[in-house]
């Protein structure tokens, strides 16, 4: 029987879809349906399969009226909505009318013939150096159901986290004392699920969150329901504009509107902050993070929690809150958001502009230009300068340390860490290091004031920065990869 294919003429290379996978052939372009699995179990063989591009390549003949190889190649897209400003009544609207924006990357199967390449590349409107040849296979989707489906000596080992158990019995209690950072997944997420479910307590009477990707099954959420249907009042900030997930916030919308829970207006900058406050007639208790409140990132996603019942941090974050609901920028000290986390990083990386200065920055990009100079500045000048970069690096000088980590988890905190002297600071933020989330988000930049959170953040960064299994450094010359030592940070 044939595949499910479709066929498509040359002319219409330039409507190619978003992240598809497709064949070129000599007359066709050939798309795989995304429903179509990319990996077929071999009949009478446990634990072997075929690709189905490569069954596609060897009976061709099945789909194409003419014979001839086939290339592989997928082209990537600026998805863009006609509306940048959609309040929660407007977005369905808003979605269908997304766009399939301009072409800006094309990823061809290394050999693919140069007369083809570059018609298809013209088709796109794209430049030569926007396009990326790869050795196939280009969807990458199946490698998942093999590591399911092979050897168990192919899986890592259950990972056990550690349980903060004085905090998930009694955590207001134990914030009283002093405050708690976790490391994510190495320390269960299972706290911040816990954090939330005090806000069911009695002394608790106000709760304000921030939402953003929070998946289809979300035990805060429901936290929040319940509170709210408990007659607590309950204000959430919940992004309809995160990017793929907005049909399923807009569920998470109406399920939260009915229970009572007054959902804030979109505000014109998206909310990227990870927060969650619970007020009480004495004071508050916060959660502020750099990872999404999802409980399947909080198993996958390399991520820091802090918790606290500090009376400057809480009254700033119930500030940020209302600010918001209020439809004003926030006022801000401890805490920082919009340009003025870019202002505060650019300023304490410049004083760090000397022989003895070290600054230390994790993040998934770093693009900003004000920033990138300042580095430039501080690493001239003799400082140390260590990025952590898993993603985005636009920018590359010979006296940067740059390296990224890429290993069992993704890597997804951003930290800043400045020496002043030998007394570090050090502060973790939602954002990255990007114009956009700096000039287009409220995020949130926040210290890490408690000494034994301040040393655990360091000792996992400098665990990293150590790292020769999982580690790649970025240098001028090019990639040199540090996989096949024994200082892994990715274990426990």
């Amino acid at each position: 029987m044939a595949p499910k294919t479709d066929l498509i003429p040359w002319e219409a290379a330039g409507d190619v879809s978003h992240g598809a996978l497709y064949f070129a052939a000599r007359d066709h372009l050939v798309r795989l349906p995304q429903d179509l699995p990319r990996l077929l179990r071999v009949p009478g063989r446990e634990g072997a399969y075929v690709r189905l591009g490569a069954l596609m390549r060897a009976r061709s003949d099945l789909f194409l009226p003419e014979g001839g190889p086939l290339y592989e190649f997928r082209a990537l897209r600026l998805l863009e909505s006609e509306r940048h400003r959609a309040d929660w009544d407007e977005l369905a609207q808003a979605l269908e009318a997304r766009q399939e924006g301009l072409p800006t990357l094309l990823v061809a199967e290394a050999g693919f013939p140069e007369a083809w390449l570059s018609r298809l590349r013209e088709g796109l409107g794209l430049l030569p150096e926007e396009v990326l040849p790869l050795a196939p296979p280009l969807d990458l989707g199946f490698l998942e159901a093999l590591a399911a489906g092979g050897p168990a000596e192919w899986r890592f080992p259950p990972l056990r986290p550690e349980r903060p158990r004085a905090f998930l019995k009694h955590p207001l209690k134990r914030l009283l004392e002093r405050d708690l950072l976790l490391h994510h997944p190495f320390e269960a997420y299972a706290a911040v699920e816990r954090f939330a479910l005090a806000a069911l307590e009695p002394e608790v009477e106000e709760v304000w969150a921030t939402l953003y990707r929070i998946g289809e099954e979300n035990p805060l959420a429901e936290t929040l329901i319940q509170a709210a249907r408990m007659g607590k009042r309950v204000h959430v900030l919940l992004e309809g504009r995160a990017r793929f997930d907005e049909l399923l916030n807009l569920r998470w919308y109406l399920r939260l509107l009915r229970a009572g829970v007054a959902v804030l207006p979109l505000s014109e900058r998206k909310v990227h902050a990870k927060a969650l406050l619970l007020l009480t007639r004495e004071g508050g208790y916060a959660h502020l993070g750099t990872g999404n409140y999802n409980p399947q990132n909080g198993l996958l996603y390399a991520d820091f929690s802090l918790f606290t019942a500090r009376e400057g941090l809480v009254r700033e974050l119930a500030a940020f809150f209302r600010a918001l609901e209020a439809g004003r920028s926030p006022s801000l000290s401890l805490l920082k958001t919009g340009e003025a986390i870019q202002r505060f990083l650019v300023e304490a990386t410049l004083a760090e502009a000397h022989p003895k200065g070290r600054v230390i920055l994790k993040c998934n990009h770093l693009t900003d230009p004000a920033l990138l100079e300042a580095l430039v500045q501080a690493a001239e000048k003799g400082a140390r300068v260590d990025l952590l970069v898993r993603s985005t690096l636009s920018l590359l000088h010979p006296a940067f340390r740059a390296q990224s980590l890429v290993g069992r988890f993704l890597e997804h905190a951003r930290v800043a860490a400045f020496r002043r002297g030998g007394a570090w600071e050090v502060y973790l933020t939602s954002a990255d290091l990007m114009p956009r989330n700096f000039q287009n988000r409220f995020e949130l930049l926040f210290p890490v004031l408690d000494r034994e959170a301040r040393r655990k953040v360091l000792k996992a960064l400098k665990r990293q920065l150590k790292d020769d299994r999982n580690r790649f450094l970025l240098t001028p010359q090019g990639e040199k990869w540090l996989w096949e030592g024994k200082r892994d940070a990715h274990r426990p």
